[in-house]
């Protein structure tokens, strides 16, 4: 399994990781992005089996790497990972493609609630 994970903050993205370890995906690869044009880059260049993308980042945000992934025609598994939890919000994520949200601050068992129907 190889997830792409991208967020601005180096340290938000270290502690998706533990707390992906911490849900049990510990022999996961992880892929990191510093903002959404590297994580399309990645995307493109790695094809993970899921995104965990925060909403916003610098040059694109995580609702334009959604678009433009699902405009390019991948149906690959995206997930947002943000402080932007409201039922508003969350609707613009499903609207665009995406999965799921998890909420900040997130632990090891709303990774499981989310990923364990979608990855056992």
């Amino acid at each position: 399994m190889k997830v792409l994970v991208a967020d601005d903050s180096k340290v938000m993205r270290r502690i998706i990781v533990r707390t992906l370890r911490q849900a049990g995906y510990d022999d996961w690869e992880v892929l990191e992005a510093a903002d959404g044009v590297e994580a399309l880059e990645i995307a493109h260049r790695e094809s993970p089996d899921l995104v965990l993308t925060d909403w916003n980042m610098p040059n694109l945000s995580g609702l334009d790497v959604v678009h433009a992934l699902r405009a390019g025609g991948s149906d690959v598994p995206i997930g947002f990972i943000t402080s932007e939890g409201s039922t508003q919000m969350r609707q613009i994520a499903e609207d665009a493609g995406a999965q799921f949200l998890i909420a900040k601050p997130f632990t090891p068992e709303a990774f499981r609630d989310v990923l364990a129907p979608l990855f056992g």
